[in-house]
């Protein structure tokens, strides 16, 4: 056995410090979490806990309103990452080009994504109001509609309305990555595609679009595992409604937790949640990187 040097130790004794504090607002939280999830805890009853086993997961997995939360969930998640994907290309290819301005461009695509989430909460649900709201005045003064409408109050356009919003401040990001992603590209290829004779379409797809699986792969997985935990434009934007419209798995968490004050099924619900998240992105690590 090698004998531990002066210097390891001392590292040792400056991480332990760290480590505590780790353990301590991350570690714990976690197992207390995992451990409330057992009992019945409702703080409607304080001194009644009793231990029931996995009967929490068992109520949650076999309510129907819990699976028509993660259908919502899995319909908010499909639109959104495939938009941010789609637009997040178009933006880093534009900006790998050359053209004057490109650079104050990038500073400014960053805006959005250094906004606090719940400042871009409160922004778009002023866009979206139905009587002062940036939205209505626009299509108004454009004629595109003849009076007022009240876009959060529609059934069928709640989640695409609350997924634009989350478009809107995970877009940057995504085009960064991408855009790191096609720097990447050895220009080599582009110029033997020219010689011989490839037209822009034809070296996007057997070129571009191949190299850019990478930072698909990582935009997809990062988007993926963001929409399906999302919370904040739900709470800020609809509180789950209109009618439970948008009535997503975040959300009935936070209800049955904090309004319901039944800690225990909360707690369940989210370790539900925690792991299908990491089935999730172990699904995508994997069938992607297959395409790699």
């Amino acid at each position: 056995m090698r004998a531990v040097t002066h210097d390891e130790r001392a590292a040792a004794g400056l991480l332990a410090g760290l480590v505590a504090v780790l353990m301590a607002v991350t570690a714990f939280p976690i197992l207390y979490s995992l451990w409330i999830s057992l009992f019945a805890v409702n703080l409607r009853r304080p001194n009644r806990m009793p231990f029931v086993g996995l009967d929490n997961y068992i109520a949650v997995l076999s309510s129907p309103a819990f699976w028509g939360s993660v259908g919502r969930t899995a319909l908010f998640s499909a639109l959104a990452v495939a938009a941010i994907l789609v637009i997040a290309t178009l933006v880093a290819l534009l900006l790998d080009q050359e053209f004057p301005g490109r650079r104050i461009l990038s500073a400014c695509l960053l805006i959005p994504w250094a906004i606090p989430s719940v400042v871009n909460g409160l922004m778009w649900k002023w866009i979206y109001d139905s009587n002062y709201g940036a939205l209505n005045g626009l299509l108004l003064q454009l004629g595109f509609i003849g009076s007022a409408t009240i876009w959060l109050g529609d059934s069928n356009r709640t989640l695409p309305l609350i997924a634009n919003a989350f478009i809107w401040k995970e877009v940057p990001l995504a085009a960064i990555l991408l855009l790191v992603t096609l720097k990447s590209i050895p220009a080599d290829l582009y110029g033997a595609a020219a010689v011989d004779g490839a037209p822009a379409w034809r070296r996007f797809f057997a070129i571009t679009l191949p190299a850019l699986r990478p930072g698909f792969l990582l935009v997809t997985l990062y988007e993926a595992m963001m929409a399906v935990r999302h919370f904040d434009l739900f709470f800020l934007l609809t509180e789950g409604g209109p009618g439970g419209a948008s009535d997503v798995v975040a959300w009935r968490i936070y209800v049955e937790t904090f309004r319901n004050l039944s800690f225990g099924t909360g707690a369940a619900m989210s370790y539900i949640l925690a792991i299908a998240t990491l089935l999730m992105s172990y699904a995508l690590i994997r069938g992607m990187a297959r395409t790699l």
